[in-house]
């Protein structure tokens, strides 16, 4: 009970994410770096653990804070730290310099993720683009891809918004053939998606780029909002949280 006399209910959010952890409440609370009942307390009591906590025990967990803590989404830390996410905006994609691309590629230590319809700006603007990502697999960069089916209803709904008809799946075909050198390669893995995308997403570690989409325009022809994840921002893995819900459902390629 509460000091009001109301049953304090249990976080079954934090209990299923535990529990999909395959670890015992011990090991996260030594983890953590807290006493297991404290564990307990934020599972059975539904108590909320300071800032610091939270945020351990979400990345330990791989989820949202906010999606296991939703009362803290609003607070002003939370607030502060998504502004802070944001570093800049660009008004178009040409306006991000073949230099960035190439830097953020060669320096990328984790992850990159590309995805996108077709992006086939990639190809045509970024030097030896498919030998950077060979490269960052070489040296241990997880590096997926994921692109439109040439032939998805995705792919044609999006061409005709965009008035440019068959042309848009025509671009996906040709990234998938620029792409099948890639195809197999350690550490490179391919999906094809046949989604409705609001934005493109290019994610080299902690940065990102959103390039969202506009209803009869090209996204080429859209602004970019560049942004660097910080603990406890919404910006950076709202946008990363779509991408996995895509590349969950989307086909291997192989």
């Amino acid at each position: 009970m509460s000091p009001l006399g109301v049953p304090m209910s249990s976080n079954e959010r934090l209990r299923a994410a535990i529990t999909a952890s395959g670890q015992p409440m011990s090991a996260v609370a030594e983890r953590v770096g807290v006493d297991l009942k404290t564990v307990e307390r934020w599972v059975s009591q539904g108590r909320t653990p300071h800032r610091s906590h939270r945020l351990a025990l979400a990345q330990l967990l791989g989820e949202d804070d906010v999606f296991l803590w939703p009362q803290t989404g609003n607070s002003e830390r939370t607030r502060t730290a998504s502004q802070a996410e944001f570093v800049a905006i660009h008004p178009s994609r040409a306006a991000v310099s073949a230099d960035t691309w190439c830097s953020l590629l060669d320096s990328a230590t984790d992850s990159v993720d590309l995805h996108a319809f077709a992006g086939s700006f990639l190809h045509d603007n970024v030097p030896e683009f498919d030998d950077r990502l060979s490269a960052a697999a070489r040296r241990g960069v997880r590096v997926r891809l994921l692109f439109g089916d040439p032939d998805g209803d995705a792919a044609r709904q999006r061409g005709q918004e965009e008035g440019i008809g068959d042309l848009l799946g025509a671009r996906c075909r040709l990234t998938w053939s620029y792409l099948q050198p890639l195809i197999g390669v350690p550490g490179i893995e391919a999906r094809k998606h046949d989604h409705t995308l609001y934005a493109s997403v290019f994610r080299f570690d902690d940065t990102l780029f959103a390039n969202p989409h506009t209803w009869g325009s090209a996204a080429s022809h859209s602004p970019v909002l560049h942004l660097r994840r910080i603990a406890g921002g919404r910006l950076f893995d709202t946008y990363m949280r779509s991408v996995e819900r895509v590349w969950d459902q989307a086909v291997l390629v192989s």
